[in-house]
């Protein structure tokens, strides 16, 4: 089962960053980016071949932040008989790199640089520039002469030239946005964020730029309270080829809904595989909406996957597994490398709020009612966050408003029910427990949508849980899990499971794989039926 083991993962690494400031006594905007900002991609094959050029770029597509403020930026160049390779990456310059130092990181620009390495050519570079290790230098590799002297000075002109003219269409573009009043509603808005975490505000976001990205929306995939998910393709000023995205667009109505979801994902410490990934948000101001970019997964959302499949053993560990790794990231105040952050409790877990990937794994989304679990949080702060969430997968003190507002881990314990529901509704669907029904969410005999009142009758008045029938437990791993979830919906906060520790139940259940047989998902429905993305 090595597909599902979840380890320590690009530390301190995040794929887009971009930190905005604006001058608010002119109104002028002037941005700037992290710092050691750098590309940082796997080995690549490249056609940069470094013998017929004076310098080439390394078409990396990724920006990262480094883990550490030392760190710097590092390109390595290879060649093996005709096979030539590109690595870009963070690299601190007192540790040895494939057995060398960095003795060049002090420059502002990639100067390639040749190693001794037994059956390749190997270059490396070092700068501490931004991004400055995306364009490479061969110029000490080629013999210097009139020709290549002119073809630098042609390049510079030309790149002269074009960004004299950039920057006069850039000028041209913001007076008329100026004369519209765009700037100063853009300004209102930043003013807003600035009483937020302005450190992180934009930590995720890909638009470095103050233009809006290029995308065609395709078709709505989602809908719920707040906004609605759309299917889209995201084309790349760089590049002709179109990347699928998913789009979710808040009516301007719903402002403080994005915004709340906006700064949740703009955290770079929330970056998880099991939650979904974060590209940027937008303030469309002609069409007056308010849109959050993310990866799509085109499996949809985890009740559609599972209306529509029964289970393995195998998919039940990967689904569930993953769904608790994911809440358990959410609720811990340090990353998997150790860094400390912000605990976030998601007050709305439910299965439409979580993904499923090509992969069968989770990935939370829709952090709308999402809530940073702060130390400096007032009891007065916590008590303004009302009774948020959807009455089926409300915990008892939630549907009853008698949440413990003196103890932050109060929240973690509302999230732990709800995900104690969800986890139940994956078992329900898995055929190692014999018999497997129609797909029914959890308390499915109250209605399709209950209110807050019928809720409280079966959940306080009856102390009700969902179903645990005894054939479930005639499966080994079922009845851990079966054991779990009881423990995790128990009626008193105080006496559930952390998510953490469900997590590692999981975790110890991996040698259980073998009673499964490893069947496949069987298909109730054909895969291309509609999916949602979360609501």
């Amino acid at each position: 089962m090595e597909k599902f083991r979840l380890s320590v993962f690009w530390c301190g690494t995040i794929f887009f960053g971009s930190l905005a400031t604006i001058d608010l006594a002119d109104g002028k905007r002037n941005w700037k980016s992290p710092r050691n900002l750098c590309k940082f991609c796997d080995l690549q094959p490249t056609s940069c071949n470094g013998t017929s050029v004076v310098s080439c770029f390394t078409n990396c597509s990724i920006t990262a932040i480094c883990a550490q403020d030392d760190e710097v930026c590092v390109s390595i160049w290879r060649k093996k008989d005709d096979n030539v390779t590109i690595e870009t990456l963070c690299h601190h310059p007192s540790q040895r790199l494939y057995g060398f130092l960095l003795d060049d990181y002090n420059n502002t620009k990639c100067e390639m640089k040749e190693k001794s390495v037994p059956g390749s050519q190997f270059y490396i570079c070092s700068c501490s520039e931004e991004e400055c290790n995306h364009l490479l230098h061969f110029s000490s590799l080629v013999p210097a002469g009139p020709q290549y002297l002119l073809i630098v000075l042609i390049s510079v002109l030309v790149l002269a030239v074009v960004t004299f003219f950039a920057l006069l269409c850039y000028r041209m573009v913001r007076q008329r946005r100026l004369s519209q009043g765009w700037d100063k509603e853009a300004r209102a808005i930043m003013i807003d964020d600035d009483h937020s975490d302005s450190s992180s505000t934009h930590a995720n976001n890909i638009n470095h730029n103050t233009e809006l990205l290029p995308i065609e929306l395709d078709l709505q995939v989602g809908k719920g309270r707040f906004a609605e998910v759309y299917k889209a393709k995201l084309k790349q000023s760089t590049s002709e080829q179109f990347e699928t995205v998913a789009v979710k667009i808040f009516s301007e109505v719903e402002y403080a809904s994005w915004k709340n979801e906006k700064d949740i994902f703009s955290d770079i410490n929330l970056k998880h595989e099991n939650v979904l990934h974060f590209l940027t948000a937008e303030q469309r101001k002609v069409e007056k909406q308010y849109w959050l970019i993310t990866a799509y997964h085109p499996l949809g959302n985890l009740q559609e996957y599972l209306s529509q499949h029964i289970i393995s053993w195998d998919d039940l560990w990967l689904l569930g597994g993953s769904l608790a790794q994911g809440v358990a990231h959410l609720h811990s105040d340090r990353t998997p490398c150790g860094r400390p952050k912000i605990a976030i409790a998601h007050r709305d877990l439910k299965s439409s709020n979580v993904l499923v990937k090509n992969n069968l794994t989770c990935c939370l989304c829709d952090f709308g009612l999402g809530l940073r679990l702060d130390s400096l949080l007032s009891v007065d702060e916590l008590a303004n966050s009302g009774q948020v969430g959807t009455a089926r997968y409300m915990a008892p003190e939630v549907l009853e408003s008698r949440i413990n507002l003196e103890n932050i881990e109060s929240f973690k314990q509302s999230d732990v029910y709800s995900m104690a529901l969800v986890l139940w509704e994956i078992i329900s669907r898995c055929n190692a427990i014999g018999e497997v029904k129609d797909y029914e969410p959890p308390f499915g005999n109250i209605g399709e949508h209950p209110c807050v009142e019928s809720m409280k009758d079966s959940v306080l008045r009856d102390r009700g849980r969902p179903e645990i029938p005894s054939t479930w437990i005639n499966h080994q791993g079922i009845q851990i899990l079966c054991d779990t979830i009881t423990d995790c919906w128990d009626h008193d906060p105080e006496a559930r499971l952390t998510a953490q520790c469900v997590a590692e139940r999981f975790s110890d259940m991996e040698h259980l794989d073998k009673l499964s047989g490893r069947s496949c998902s069987q298909e109730k429905i054909p895969e291309d039926s509609s999916v949602s993305h979360g609501k």
